[in-house]
């Protein structure tokens, strides 16, 4: 089948929505195998849509989508924020993008900021910040510096498949263990535990935690849900391996998408508890932006029976809305269904014997290294 592409002006009715009508952007499925997106819409800055038509012409097999990595060259590596509902307020991300192509990923809108789609773009066109390693240190060296909790790891997995490449966050640990800096992991692959010896280092002194998103124990939908991402088998094995190092370990059940995963949170803190998870919580699927659309198209493409009813549970713990933004709200979601989420989780951890506090990162050994200019 042949294939003609029309670009339009966003503003008509079409526009609406984060540009919702993903029907005209969608990818072959040999083009895109192992990806998790099933389109890649403009993003919402963006001034023209596209959309390819049958023109009647006879084309060849679409070739496979390649990951392409470029490099980003930031002026600062430490993002600050001042969200009353989380437990940091500083955090770095080493990479922008993520290969492991999460559909359900909220980091995916961040694609627009830069003109590309957060559909399949977003997994597939990568970003690497080469000087992180330099501009960590410059920015932990500076004078007026005063440490607490960085998360590493809060937009793209900083384990992400060109991690064993690049080797950024293997650079940026280096760089925390040498002033004793707190650090703050979420990933969901086990390329971490190639970090033991730094993990295990920091750890001694109460300065790292390491929280592993499990989100499904069933493989087949985690394929689907996550498809470049580890089997869970061997997320379950990192934190057996994390925990029996001395690496104190969260378990993150997350997303809880509603009628999808949703039965699956008590088993999830059950296999990570027996494998040393000293901690677990869980975040309410999240839909900002042109997520809300993606989502939505592949479930029509993967579970279209299931699709009106989860997005209409995601709507009820949203306020009628897509998702509510709302600090305190946006994690958990507020209404009957959240609640219920946030009541089985509290039971769960208490059943299995999760202590009810979390472990606080010390911030007391932080020291500038005294040879900190040959760093450079």
């Amino acid at each position: 089948m042949g294939h003609a592409t029309s670009v339009h002006d966003r503003s008509g009715p079409e526009a609406e929505n984060g540009g919702r009508r993903l029907a005209a952007t969608t990818r072959p499925v040999e083009a895109r195998r192992g990806r998790g997106a099933t389109a890649n819409p403009g993003g919402r800055f963006e001034a023209t849509r596209r959309e390819s038509f049958d023109d009647g012409w006879a084309a060849d097999a679409p070739a496979p989508l390649r990951t392409v990595v470029t490099a980003e060259h930031a002026r600062t590596l430490i993002t600050r924020n001042t969200s009353p509902d989380i437990s940091f307020d500083r955090s770095v991300n080493p990479y922008r993008g993520c290969e492991h192509g999460c559909v359900y990923c909220f980091a995916r809108p961040n694609h627009a900021y830069v003109g590309l789609s957060p559909g399949l773009d977003f997994e597939t066109k990568l970003f690497h910040k080469p000087e992180a390693v330099k501009l960590l240190t410059a920015e932990l060296s500076a004078p007026g510096y005063r440490p607490a909790t960085i998360a590493l790891g809060t937009a793209t997995d900083p384990y992400q498949p060109i991690e064993r490449e690049y080797r950024l966050t293997r650079g940026i640990l280096e760089v925390l263990a040498r002033f004793r800096h707190p650090v703050g992991i979420v990933t969901k692959s086990n390329l971490v535990v190639r970090d033991l010896d730094l993990l295990a280092d920091l750890a001694r002194d109460d300065l790292v935690k390491v929280a592993v998103s499990v989100t499904t124990l069933d493989p087949s939908l985690a394929r689907r849900l996550e498809p470049r991402a580890p089997h869970p088998a061997k997320r379950l094995e990192a934190i057996e391996r994390l925990s029996a190092a001395g690496i104190p370990v969260m378990v993150i059940a997350a997303p809880v998408i509603p009628s999808l995963n949703d039965h699956e949170i008590e088993a999830i803190l059950g296999e990570a508890g027996a494998r040393g998870a000293r901690e677990a919580s869980h975040v309410l699927l999240r839909l900002p932006h042109e997520l809300d659309a993606l989502v939505d198209d592949w479930f029509a493409e993967h579970y279209p029976g299931r699709r009106a009813h989860v997005m209409s549970l995601v709507r009820q713990a949203r306020g009628g809305r897509a998702y509510d933004a709302e600090y305190g709200r946006r994690m958990v979601g507020a209404g009957p269904y959240a609640a219920l989420i946030v009541q089985r989780m509290r039971l769960a951890r208490r059943r299995l014997g999760y202590p009810e506090e979390r472990l606080r990162l010390r911030t007391d050994l932080f020291a500038r290294p005294t040879d900190q200019l040959s760093l450079f």
